[in-house]
């Protein structure tokens, strides 16, 4: 088979059926844990299609319900009687009992299982009592049975989860459509250099795999043959295609261009880019935030509120009326309309659309409760290097104390050869320029906060930095290096036996988001920080050109975490945004630690949010997030806890004598609107 050729394979593979089944898990999951946290997780098991199946079902048994019920005879006058109507009313009245609340008494069941009871236990409560009343009232005594009220009752509830659970899915609907990115199989390049199509879990790392034009780039893996354009608009919210070539990364899921290329894979199955960004997302959802938490409290004690309430309700209405009928009547409303269900899903359901739209955006929420704290930032603190600068250094000057430049500059790639810095990478790089022949270098030893040493030739070296030269040479002229310093430019000294032979001065542009970044932050009334192991002159360069507040220089890696100890101690609240190994310790010690995506795994490790976008200016979306979600947390909490508060007294029929009294179908019906305002206000969501 040749590159030109079609696949014709329709197979299923493992890795992609377990990545589609982690998104589907994580709805299932986040709906139990934070839509209905208090409910049985035999409710939770339901899905929407379930509810609808019951809904329909219900909702025509209900139909004949009506006709034969006494609601109907007292609005019509009109009274349907034939032998076994009764009998009739009372079986198709108990199927929906049993069938269409059955995911309501199953939730009741474990509540009380667990002694945790809450809303599925009150449903359950109104719906038995509706149920055993009407069926006594029916067949050993004379008066009105409320099966309609049962049979609406259940339908209302079911119609209220079945819309509930297509909003908690709509929320997930950014993390299905992540699961869903993984094409069927992939075009294997044999050792024969031939083609064959196979299920995507039977490739391995190290093998290399064709990706076509328009084709799903099968796993992460590197670019070995050929160059394109890869579409990342779903894993990075990265609207433009990235261009790409021999030796770039690329990430499964996303798109390649027009071109063929050939990538060798380097990550399969859970250790994969996409894979991991789900389990992030699915995580984050899980975790519980502290309003969560005080939802949960308000659920549970909102639950014994309407328990009690109900009993005194039954008990003044039967004292002051002696009529069994109004009382049950009054207790089952109070039951039904004081169910916390809209309480319960106040918060869930906003968590879920705001760490959607996180994922839609780039933003990669390892710890959610770092999304409620991002808006109470005062002070973002940033490292300079690769996080407000590209990171991208050109070496621009050269001067050697002795010997020439050339030598200079071999015995500096020699060492940092064995580095992965930019700064490092630009100096190899200038070497290559120069057609210079490489040495080896021995006992390389990174020195932190500071450069390497190592041993060239016999001779052991040092690279180091301006502090260190002040801290143990400070005989020496550093008027030029420092005039450099002055310019913005990184100055890297070069010591043989600790005797200084020469320097390099190296440039790094500003990045261009990193202005916007700064200045959104003082429109949002925030102060920024940067804290960089560079020199004071560069930092202080790059301080002015971007309107930085407080610039902290020549720092080490402890030292940056120190400082933002100490800007917290002065009651600031500090963001950290860094993408290396040595802003670690800070990102651990900042109420929010940021990492810049294209930096190092151990930053990533740290982080309680990844920038996948690797762009500073994602910070602004954070906090902005952060504050929407806020802001519909509390407005989710009040209608629901307001609600509660103002229908309670009117189920128990405070409004009686004004004639005002509701049915415990009008009750379901404003309980179940309640949920569903709830359930649209979160989806309403939205972050410029």
């Amino acid at each position: 088979m040749n590159e030109n050729q079609h696949s014709g394979s329709t197979h299923q593979h493992e890795d992609h059926t377990s990545i589609k089944q982690q998104g589907h898990q994580n709805m299932s999951e986040r709906h139990q844990h934070g839509g209905h946290h208090d409910s049985g997780a035999d409710h939770m098991a339901h899905h929407h299609g379930d509810f609808k199946k019951r809904f329909f079902i219900s909702l025509i048994l209900t139909v004949p319900i009506f006709f034969l019920s006494s609601m109907t005879t007292m609005l019509t006058g009109i009274e349907i009687d034939f032998p076994g109507a009764d009998w009739l009313l009372f079986i198709l009245s108990t199927v929906i009992f049993f069938y269409g609340g059955w995911p309501f008494l199953a939730g009741m069941m474990t509540e009380v299982k667990t002694k945790n009871p809450a809303m599925m236990t009150l449903i359950s409560l109104a719906i038995v009592v509706a149920y055993l009343y009407s069926t006594a009232i029916l067949f050993f005594s004379t008066g009105m049975n409320y099966f309609w009220e049962l049979a609406t009752l259940i339908d209302i509830m079911l119609l209220g989860h079945w819309i509930e659970m297509r909003a908690v899915m709509k929320a997930g609907d950014a993390l299905q459509k992540m699961a869903e990115l993984l094409p069927g199989d992939a075009h294997l390049i044999t050792e024969q250099d031939e083609i064959e199509d196979v299920p995507l879990q039977e490739i391995k790392k190290g093998q290399i795999v064709l990706v076509k034009e328009g084709e799903k780039i099968p796993a992460d893996g590197r670019i070995v043959r050929g160059s394109t354009h890869i579409n990342e608009a779903m894993l990075t919210g990265e609207s433009k295609a990235v261009a790409k070539e021999v030796g770039s990364e690329v990430i499964a899921g996303s798109i390649n261009g027009n071109q063929v290329v050939r990538v060798e894979v380097t990550a399969t199955g859970e250790d994969s880019y996409l894979s991991q960004v789900i389990k992030l997302v699915s995580d984050a959802q899980k975790e519980k935030s502290r309003t969560e938490t005080l939802s949960d409290k308000a659920a549970k004690l909102l639950f014994y509120v309407a328990l009690a309430a109900g009993v005194l309700t039954f008990a003044i209405w039967f004292w002051l009326s002696s009529d069994w009928s109004e009382a049950v009547n009054r207790a089952v409303t109070v039951l039904i309309i004081a169910c916390p269900h809209a309480l319960g899903l106040a918060i869930p359901l906003v968590v879920a659309k705001s760490t959607s739209l996180s994922a839609q955006n780039g933003l990669l929420i390892r710890r959610r409760m770092a999304l409620e704290d991002a808006r109470l930032i005062d002070t973002v603190a940033f490292d300079k290097t690769g996080t407000l600068t590209e990171g991208e250094f050109k070496l621009t000057d050269i001067v050697a104390e002795t010997g020439t430049e050339d030598e200079l500059i071999q015995i500096f790639a020699a060492l940092e050869n064995q580095m992965s810095h930019p700064i490092a990478t630009s100096i190899v790089q200038e070497a290559k320029s120069r057609a210079l022949p490489f040495q080896n270098a021995d006992q390389v030893t990174a020195i932190s906060g500071v450069g390497l040493e190592g041993k060239v030739s016999g001779d052991m070296y040092k690279i180091v930095n301006t502090r260190y030269l002040r801290q143990h040479m400070s005989n020496l002229d550093l008027t030029k290096a420092e005039q450099f310093a002055g310019e913005g430019k990184t100055v890297s000294f070069l010591l043989r036996n600790d005797q200084m032979i020469g320097y390099v001065a190296i440039a790094d542009e500003v990045r261009e988001t990193a202005k916007q970044t700064i200045s959104g932050l003082h429109k949002l009334h925030k102060k920024a920080m940067m804290l960089t192991g560079d020199s004071r002159k560069v930092a202080d360069k790059v301080g002015a050109i971007l309107g930085i507040d407080y610039v902290e220089a020549e720092l080490l890696p402890q030292d940056k975490a120190q400082t933002i100890q100490k800007y917290q101690r002065q009651n600031e609240t500090v963001m950290m945004v860094g993408d290396g190994v040595n802003d670690s310790p800070a990102l651990a010690t900042a109420k929010v630690g940021v990492a810049i995506g294209a930096g190092t795994d151990v930053a990533m490790e740290t982080a309680d949010v990844i920038l996948s976008k690797s762009n500073p200016k994602d910070v602004l979306y954070l906090i902005r997030l952060s504050k929407e979600t806020y802001r519909k947390m509390i407005q989710n909490l009040w209608w629901a806890a307001g609600y509660n508060i103002l229908a309670i007294p009117l189920a128990a029929g405070v409004l009686a004598p004004m004639g005002l009294i509701l049915s415990p179908a009008v009750g379901a019906v404003l309980m179940s609107l309640s949920t569903v305002i709830v359930a649209i206000n979160a989806q309403l969501m939205k972050v410029q």
